[in-house]
């Protein structure tokens, strides 16, 4: 697979846009798993069951459903190439880059990589599985507690969305203040830790960011015409695209650092 390693981010995301009609500026665009489910549905029509991909996947649960679909695909056409979801899920550029680089090296394998002229994508995904609808996160919901009357739902019917009339709760029931009490203070103290998970997600994404673009200037200097078929820059290729297997790692690394 190492021709297919050294595809570049802008080349693998123009040949994403052109077959695809799509628009993507990064690769971590393509984490929730539905643009390599399309990609394999171009390739081999008729195999791919469309409708259970979803295109608006926001969520690690929806996305992780998009990469079983993608899994099943490789089940039924023997494809043993193993999808690390729990990394691509993440967004992270680099394991989101080499996993589009390799199936891209396999789409070009299929008919020659030949384009399906007959391949509609933006008809194909009208098809696919929209957002799916939203269950009740709890059965029984007792934030409030209401007094020896009036109902909440305790549950929520697939598709359905439940819409909950206060008014049947009779104004001369009283609302236990206790529970009320409680539930504000646990309100707010999963808002604080909201608050900070969100900032530390920040600072990680930051951080990640600027590694990435730093491993970017790097890829980039040794693609330059001048350097891409020196040693050291193609045993740093090695290192940036290595895919933890093999000891290409190690013997990469040692040139590097013996490098006069």
């Amino acid at each position: 697979m190492e021709g297919a390693y050294y595809v570049g981010r802008n080349e693998i995301l123009a040949w994403i846009n052109s077959r695809l009609q799509l628009n993507l500026t990064r690769v971590e665009e393509a984490a929730s798993g539905a643009v390599q489910c399309q990609l394999m549905d171009m390739a081999h029509p008729g195999v791919v069951p469309i409708h259970k991909v979803n295109f608006e996947a926001k969520t690690e649960y929806d996305m992780i459903q998009n990469y079983k679909v993608l899994q099943e695909i490789f089940n039924k056409l023997k494809i043993t190439k193993n999808i690390e979801v729990n990394k691509l899920v993440k967004g992270r550029p680099l394991d989101n880059l080499e996993f589009l680089q390799w199936l891209k090296r396999y789409c070009d394998s299929v008919n020659g990589g030949a384009m399906n002229e007959n391949y509609n994508p933006v008809e194909r995904r009208s098809k696919g599985g929209k957002e799916r609808n939203q269950r009740c996160s709890q059965k029984n919901v007792k934030s409030l507690q209401v007094n020896n009357a009036g109902y909440l739902p305790a549950s929520c019917d697939d598709g359905n969305a439940v819409n909950s009339k206060i008014s049947d709760v009779k104004l001369g029931k009283v609302v236990g203040l206790s529970g009320f009490a409680n539930s504000s203070s646990q309100l707010q103290a999963l808002t604080n830790e909201m608050t900070n998970l969100k900032i530390s997600v920040d600072l990680l994404e930051k951080e990640r960011d600027f590694y990435f673009s730093k491993l970017r200037d790097i890829e980039m200097l040794c693609q330059t015409p001048e350097l891409e078929n020196l040693p050291m820059a193609l045993e740093i290729k090695k290192i940036l695209y290595w895919e933890e297997k093999g000891s290409s790692l190690s013997e990469a690394e040692e040139i590097v650092y013996n490098f006069d």
